[in-house]
């Protein structure tokens, strides 16, 4: 589509209150419009002449435009093509896995949904030991057996949880991507859906929702697991004991939802909800600024109007969310952390301590190799991802990404 020798690719136009969200579904690129600008895009897209363009805008909303300034703000956000107009545009690749998108959210596959969690709840309530607590992580008396079963264990827990994301977004015809990357000290998985600005906001909140629908389901599976594969006095058998470790490290993953600093799936949906597109950086850039501003410190004041005015609106009383993330951190820190740790060291002191070099002292020595290899890999991703954000052309304030994890 082409405008005095412009031509476009295609773009999505979704209405937000008095803006619209404007984007290219293939790159992830989005910019919010107000409705004037979005409307003068269109006449372009349609044929209209630059000249043309602006005699319509001028009559139509009694002010002149820079359409020069406008069509180079259009170039720089890769919504102008510079393919040849007579040159017909490739057809957009198809969306693989939206069939099993749909099944994985069908009106069936809810209900099994709701029997599990339903089932281990019911269970629970009978037979309170099914209950999460630090304790369930040392299923065994290996070290080593136990990280590995917890770390390994992970990755397909992990993937399933991003796949859930992946198939919501693939349900709706989204591209997704799946990468590795770390928020402060967590390793995390992250689906990238970047094209979920291009759908109506109401139907954005299950992507979000989705690694979240899994982790109860999976949660409530294992507990379920460890419950029929009780022993005969009904203790719990190795089978169950492996399984309530799997589930409290789920368990603790769901809570961690909780720390929207992290830009967590729980995040997204509240600036969803409130229709923001960078809440956290306007929240807390609003923040910062506060301080400085009664620190007298103007030099440090970044300058606010780079962030829609509803993000700043929502971002003024987004402080007390901002601690909620916190707090968050400070009880899975004591009630998950402190104990596993103290539980992990004493177990280790009495191996190494023990005098003798036998199993127990070399699966202790073992373990503590492996710890220090996940801290190694954390330090080289932290690095990788400090390295690209540096490297990267940004355009946070008009080109806002979603990453699920």
């Amino acid at each position: 589509m082409a405008g005095d020798g412009l031509v476009f690719h295609e773009l999505s136009f979704v209405p937000e209150g008095d803006e619209v969200v404007v984007g290219r579904l293939d790159t992830g690129s989005y910019a919010v419009f107000p409705a004037d600008g979005a409307e003068l895009l269109q006449q372009l897209m349609r044929g209209m002449t630059l000249g043309a363009a602006a005699d319509w805008y001028e009559a139509t909303f009694e002010e002149e435009a820079d359409l020069q300034d406008f069509v180079t703000t259009l170039r720089d956000l890769g919504f102008v093509s510079e393919a040849d107009p007579a040159q017909p545009a490739a057809p957009a690749p198809e969306v693989r896995l939206r069939g099993l998108g749909r099944a994985a959210f069908s009106p069936p596959a809810w209900a099994l949904y709701g029997a599990v969690v339903g089932g281990w709840t019911w269970a629970a309530i009978a037979r309170p030991d099914l209950a999460p607590h630090p304790g369930q992580i040392f299923f065994t008396h290996s070290l080593l057996a136990v990280q590995l079963v917890i770390t390994l264990g992970q990755v397909p827990l992990l993937l399933l949880h991003e796949g859930f994301h992946i198939l919501a977004g693939r349900r709706l015809g989204l591209p997704t991507r799946l990468s590795v990357s770390n928020r402060l000290t967590y390793i995390v998985a992250e689906t990238q859906i970047n094209g979920l600005l291009s759908v109506p906001r109401a139907k954005r909140y299950l992507p979000f929702f989705a690694g979240m629908v899994c982790d109860g389901v999976v949660f409530s599976v294992l507990g379920l697991v460890a419950d029929l594969t009780r022993n005969p006095g009904g203790s719990f058998s190795l089978t169950g004991r492996l399984c309530l470790g799997l589930a409290f490290t789920v368990a603790v993953r769901m809570l961690w939802q909780l720390q929207l600093y992290l830009r967590t799936d729980l995040y997204y949906v509240a600036a969803t909800a409130w229709n923001c597109y960078d809440l956290h950086d306007a929240g807390m850039t609003l923040l910062k600024n506060r301080v400085w501003r009664r620190m007298n410190r103007p030099d440090r004041i970044v300058d606010e109007e780079k962030w829609t005015p509803r993000d700043r609106r929502v971002g003024t009383f987004y402080g007390p969310f901002i601690a909620l993330g916190y707090c968050a951190f400070a009880g899975i820190t004591v009630f998950v952390s402190i104990p596993v740790t103290v539980n992990y060291a004493r177990i280790a002191g009495r191996a190494l301590g023990s005098g003798g070099v036998d199993a127990a002292f070399w699966d202790a020595v073992l373990s503590l190799c492996m710890n220090v290899a996940q801290i190694a890999a954390l330090v080289v991703l932290s690095r990788r991802k400090r390295r690209n954000k540096n490297s990267a052309h940004s355009l946070t304030s008009s080109s806002p990404e979603v990453e699920l994890s």
